[in-house]
């Protein structure tokens, strides 16, 4: 995250409840986060834990009082953010060296899956991990699959890239754009940056006749 010299967690949760969404796929928060965020945005979460952790409430102690000293050493995790219902959720670790890397798989009451990651930085690695969290979403149930998968050009056979910033992306299945992908404003009100990835707002609808590709 970027320095702003003070936890930016009360901002950040604000900018959340704010924003115009159904899930929120999110990576690399610290681990005490997900459930302020969504108590503050009318949500269900689910939360893994993914690298940096041991020792995690002295990590927090620190995180809390010097963010740009400890900075990503105070602790991650990834999480998805639901305003609605999660039936059903599982973590499944894809690497565990050199750093811990999972996915998040979960299903939403009306059957969507939603898989949430992310991803080594050495494509080698990246590109391994992405296709077995692939091979862990099967074939049938209508599907969001996203994160930061340290991948500029990636391929899913089977699934549709419908948006993507640098490396960042989102595919779905039975799924279509219901209008154009938002990049939203990450610049809080105080002008620190809330993270170095800029957020995607990426409109979505049921698939039908008319819209497939």
């Amino acid at each position: 995250m970027p320095a702003s010299g003070r936890e930016l967690l009360d901002e950040f949760r604000a900018r959340i409840a704010g924003w115009d969404w159904d899930v929120a796929l999110l990576q690399e928060v610290p681990p005490w986060w997900p459930p302020a965020l969504a108590r503050a945005a009318g949500a269900d979460e689910r939360m893994a834990l993914t690298s940096r952790n041991e020792l995690l409430a002295l990590r927090r102690f620190v995180a809390e009082r010097r963010p740009d000293l400890i900075k990503s050493n105070g602790g991650g995790s990834n999480a998805l953010l639901v305003r609605g219902s999660i039936a059903e959720h599982r973590a499944v670790r894809l690497r565990r060296f050199p750093e811990r890397r999972l996915v998040q798989v979960v299903a939403l009451a009306d059957g969507t899956h939603v898989a949430n990651m992310h991803l080594s930085t050495a494509p080698r690695l990246a590109r391994d991990e992405l296709e077995r969290a692939r091979a862990l979403v099967g074939d049938s149930s209508p599907l969001i699959f996203g994160g930061d998968l340290n991948l500029r050009d990636p391929a899913l056979p089977g699934l549709e890239h419908v948006a993507a910033r640098d490396v960042d992306h989102v595919f779905v299945r039975g799924l279509a754009p219901a209008g154009e992908v938002v990049r939203l404003d990450r610049r809080l009100d105080s002008g620190a940056l809330m993270s170095d990835h800029e957020a995607l707002l990426v409109p979505l609808e049921p698939r039908s006749p008319r819209n497939a590709p």
